[in-house]
């Protein structure tokens, strides 16, 4: 446990609370000082001269004078004495309230920094700019423990991708040694097969770190959308032939429509959609390509009547190397990455990508939003 920090935050707020209200207090009562000895005297003189039955300079006016200064000058001292008494009260009535959940957050911050990202500050209800503090320092514990469970899953998966293959390899290398093996057209498949896997799984990974941390080189032009769905169409459509699945492309609505993208990258986003849609289409089943204008945007969707997805799906869909029950971010020949590349792809272009679903066998639906190129 770390060593709490409560009584220096509580004291160095007390005193500089009280310490503010304190040189107000003094700059009040030595006005009022002022004017009481001075200012007020002379004005109450100016008055006293003018009553009927006085006599200016007679020992009752300067007694009567006398009592008045006296009086104000007691007044104000007790004034001021009241005054530090009532902010010496508020001063600890307010710093009781501060100081427990400064203590709190203090003490929160220096667990996230030994890595306890679960710690969070509790509500006070203090009904400060301190409760905003505290839910804003909640929302970042929370942030950083998701993304810490994120790199901890990643690394657990990319650990398990990486698994197959090698051992692959490895049990593939150990037979050719022991002359198990022979060094055969099937062998040369499989150790070639692996290697491009794992050629692809780094590639993958540059692919996605290259394009969320903004370092992605983009060749921008202007492309009409139907060019977009017909080319992701002719580079599909015997693979969805051979796999039994309708691809169809519908450009009703996307006529003169107009983006300014890298062709080969969204290209790439159109690639991984539609083997992922394909992956979960059965035979006889069809996927249709659609864009429409929605504002100032072009939405370009690629639906399917497949598997379908749940609500815990659609939340992670878009992780690295998520698993589900019907996970359509897999392949077993794939990174497991293609959508993570796919959103951050599209992220690049000032766009997004979306998923949904109404559920188990009612099939999907990926949409990609870009800006409109003005005409």
């Amino acid at each position: 446990m770390s060593p709490r920090v409560r009584p220096t935050v509580s004291r160095g707020l007390a005193v500089r609370l009280l310490a503010g209200q304190t040189l107000v207090l003094l700059a009040s009562a030595l006005t009022a000082a002022t004017v009481a000895a001075f200012v007020g005297p002379q004005i109450f003189h100016n008055h006293l001269s003018q009553a009927a039955g006085h006599v200016e300079n007679s020992s009752e006016s300067a007694h009567i004078e006398t009592a008045y200064r006296d009086a104000s000058l007691l007044s104000i001292g007790i004034a001021l004495a009241i005054s530090l008494v009532a902010a010496t009260a508020v001063t600890w009535l307010l710093t009781q309230r501060f100081h427990r959940l400064l203590d709190q957050i203090t003490h929160a911050a220096r667990e996230l920094t030994r890595g306890h990202y679960a710690t969070r500050v509790p509500d006070v209800a203090s009904g400060t700019e301190l409760d905003t503090l505290a839910e804003a320092f909640n929302t970042m514990a929370a942030r950083m423990e998701g993304l810490e469970d994120t790199r901890r899953r990643m690394l657990a998966d990319l650990a398990h991708e990486l698994r197959t293959p090698i051992a692959i390899l490895s049990a593939h290398h150990e037979g050719l040694h022991d002359g198990i093996t022979s060094l055969g057209p099937a062998s040369q498949t499989v150790l070639a097969e692996q290697t491009d896997r794992l050629a692809r799984l780094a590639d993958d990974i540059d692919d996605v770190s290259t394009a969320e941390e903004g370092r992605l080189h983009l060749d921008l032009q202007r492309e009409l959308i139907t060019d977009v769905m017909w080319t992701a169409h002719h580079g599909m459509r015997e693979r969805c032939a051979d796999r039994g699945v309708n691809l169809v492309v519908d450009a009703t609505d996307a006529t003169g429509l107009t983006v300014h993208i890298d062709q080969r990258r969204i290209g790439q986003v159109m690639t991984n959609l539609l083997t992922n849609a394909l992956r979960h289409t059965p035979s006889g089943g069809t996927i249709t390509l659609t864009a429409r204008r929605i504002g100032d945007e072009v939405a370009l969707a690629v639906t399917d009547d497949g598997e379908g997805m749940i609500g815990e799906q659609l939340a992670h869909v878009f992780e690295r190397f998520y698993r589900g029950a019907s996970a359509r971010t897999r392949e077993q020949t794939g990174s497991g990455i293609g959508l993570t590349i796919s959103k951050a792809l599209v992220d690049a272009h000032g766009g997004g990508l979306t998923a949904a679903s109404r559920g188990p066998g009612e099939g999907a639906t990926f949409t990609i939003t870009l800006p409109m190129h003005p005409r």
